[in-house]
């Protein structure tokens, strides 16, 4: 890392720097500091109304801060490392619930902007170590309709008939036929409350899919193939080209705005500027025509009765 361009975080329109303290240590011995403007107490005091209620009592402030159990252990550090050191520089007292159970973190202090000063410095950690959790859900559009598997399979049997031969063709590269899909982003939602949460933002949304849609499932089209890379000697992901039949770029709006909203909620992390569009894993040829008239938000790592991924919850165009 270049320590004179350090990465920057984004919390609520405010801008951080997170800087290495120790690179051959553990991930908890990363510290982060406030980049603009300064650290005073008038300002922290000021910016305590915009993220989170800091309520005064009568032995001083107290603010509650909800966290993913999954993320105490940053907070806390190597031996408590981290906590001691926020603590100390905050003059504030910092508790947290025991390992693996979800609850608040509650942060006391005699000084109103040391608790703010405190606030921001776990949000900076949660926000920065939040980003390096594996993602748990992904919106999606589902395509194990029963013409498109139909139509998969019949490639996969065409792929595995002329190209045995070929180095790394074989079944177990192409996708489970229930579970194909066209992925619209990737969530990492730490506990059911952030869960609850993002079904709620999602049925935020289907007013405006209903609007694009006029209220009438999409006539889709899947059909031929591209890839990712520019070397197709590299290329380890092959994609399904999916149109709207009526040549309009409906489909790509609806995705396009559907991260743009969970974005702005803080539920997911932009990855492209235009949402790409693709089936994984499969083929060349005509896979069939169908009607798209939900999205959903699916687990990874699930399978529901229909062989398809669980679904946390769902919108429908229609």
């Amino acid at each position: 890392m270049d320590v004179l361009r350090p990465p920057l975080i984004n919390i609520n329109g405010r801008i951080y720097r997170r800087n290495i303290v120790k690179e051959e240590h553990y991930e908890e011995e990363e510290d982060f500091s406030y980049m603009e403007p300064s650290e005073s107490e008038d300002l922290a005091e000021e910016e305590s109304c915009q993220s989170h209620f800091i309520e005064q009592t009568d032995k001083g402030y107290r603010c509650a801060i909800d966290v993913p159990s999954v993320l105490y252990k940053y907070i806390i550090g190597k031996k408590g490392e981290t906590r001691r050191r926020l603590e100390y520089d905050t003059k504030t007292s910092v508790s947290i619930p025991k390992p693996g159970m979800e609850g608040q973190i509650v942060i006391t202090g005699s000084s109103k902007a040391g608790v703010s000063s405190a606030v921001t410095r776990i949000e900076v950690l949660v926000e920065s170590f939040r980003r390096k959790q594996p993602f748990t859900h992904f919106l999606s559009f589902p395509l194990n309709n029963s013409k498109i598997q139909e139509g998969f399979l019949k490639f996969k049997e065409e792929v595995l008939q002329q190209c045995s031969q070929d180095h790394g063709v074989e079944e177990s590269i192409f996708q489970n036929p229930a579970k194909l899909h066209l992925t619209v982003g990737t969530l990492a939602l730490l506990n059911e409350m952030e869960v609850r949460k993002a079904c709620e933002h999602l049925q935020e949304y289907e007013s405006f899919t209903r609007d694009i849609t006029e209220g009438k499932p999409l006539q889709l089209e899947v059909k031929g193939i591209e890839y990712m890379n520019d070397d197709p000697a590299m290329v380890d992901v092959l994609y399904a080209k999916v149109n709207v039949k009526d040549g309009s770029d409906r489909l790509q709006v609806i995705a396009d705005r559907l991260v743009e909203h969970f974005v702005s909620a803080g539920l997911m992390v932009r990855e492209w500027d235009r949402v790409k569009l693709h089936g994984t894993k499969f083929g060349s040829h005509c896979f069939g025509d169908f009607e798209l008239n939900t999205v959903q938000l699916s687990q990874r790592f699930s399978t529901d009765c229909t062989g398809y991924y669980t679904s946390a919850g769902s919108i429908s165009f229609s």
